[in-house]
């Protein structure tokens, strides 16, 4: 009598179809970011250096964030004098992932010790 169940290396055809899916949706992916990529990473060399944004008070007493030129330009031809600016801290996430891109991810070393800092001892399950 032989073996039971597909052969080795065999792929169902479900697993299959989730590989192309999933190759799919990352060459969708990679377009996006791809066509996106300089404003992505001008935004993020902003934020690694900390995000300034005005605000500016309506006459009903709200606050609506300045999202262009063009917005404070009008407040200050019509005798705005009520601003705010805020400073967001530098983000260092931003600046490591900035820098792993421009000069290489740098390699990280893992080292391993044992009790007190010595060998480590690897026991199998039944071994004294």
């Amino acid at each position: 009598m032989g073996k039971r169940g597909p052969k080795k290396g065999a792929v169902y055809a479900k697993t299959l179809a989730k590989q192309i899916a999933t190759e799919k949706a990352d060459e969708i992916a990679r377009e996006i970011v791809l066509r996106e990529w300089e404003p992505i990473i001008k935004a993020q060399a902003l934020h690694a250096q900390g995000v300034s944004y005005m605000v500016l008070r309506a006459p009903d007493g709200s606050f609506a964030r300045a999202t262009d030129v063009k917005q404070i330009d009008a407040a200050c031809a019509s005798g705005a004098t009520a601003f705010r600016i805020f400073t967001q801290a530098p983000n260092t996430q931003a600046f490591t992932a900035l820098s792993d891109r421009a000069f290489d991810k740098p390699v990280e070393r893992h080292q391993v010790t044992g009790k007190d800092g010595g060998p480590v001892e690897v026991k199998w399950a039944g071994e004294a």
